[in-house]
């Protein structure tokens, strides 16, 4: 009886243990905005590229140490901070005719799914832009080996592309191709530190 006890009482134990040793694979860090953005491309009258970036990027990555496929990330970037170096152009960007910054101030990301085979990782998930939420993919570079930053604090850091079509997100409607091609590619760099 004693030993049956002691076996019963060494399970539990070790099941009481079991979801800190599981937490322990799972690191939440924070995106640093000061070192993260967004560039962006699209193509203007089909002979030239307009090149443009964002700013403001914040959120949470929820990164499985064992597993990048078990990881999760959202995300918000601030549409204000628009920049295509031209004040013209950026006031009509941030106009209702494409961003409409008054009512959607912010773009957002939330993860539904990583991706990662073959030495190739994916991260899938939902973008809202101008109001409008559609599933989009980003082609996935790192996350970069984890190092101790200026400041004591662990900091790591990933690349994200993708493609995105406007047409899908009705986002500047008015201005079909060539006026403005519909393709828009992207990189997200982010820089996060560990919490």
């Amino acid at each position: 009886m004693t030993t049956k006890r002691s076996v019963l009482l060494a399970f539990a134990a070790g099941l009481a243990l079991l979801p800190a040793s599981l937490q322990a694979q799972t690191s939440t860090w924070t995106i640093d905005p000061a070192h993260s953005s967004v560039q962006f491309s699209v193509r203007h009258m089909g002979v030239s590229t307009v090149h443009g970036s964002l700013n403001g990027v914040k959120g949470t990555v929820l990164l499985d140490e064992k597993s990048f496929a078990k990881s999760s990330v959202t995300a918000t970037i601030d549409a204000t901070t628009l920049t295509t170096s031209n004040e013209k152009r950026d006031q009509h960007l941030k106009s209702p005719d494409f961003f409409n910054i008054a009512v959607n101030p912010t773009l957002s990301f939330k993860s539904s799914k990583v991706v990662s085979e073959g030495g190739k990782q994916q991260i899938i998930g939902d973008l809202t832009l101008g109001g409008v939420t559609k599933s989009v993919t980003f082609d996935v570079d790192g996350p970069a080996p984890p190092q101790k930053g200026p400041q004591g604090k662990i900091v790591s850091g990933f690349s994200a592309t993708g493609v995105l079509s406007r047409t899908e997100f009705n986002f500047g409607p008015k201005f079909a191709p060539p006026v403005l091609g519909d393709e828009v590619k992207f990189t997200i760099d982010v820089e996060i530190d560990k919490q």
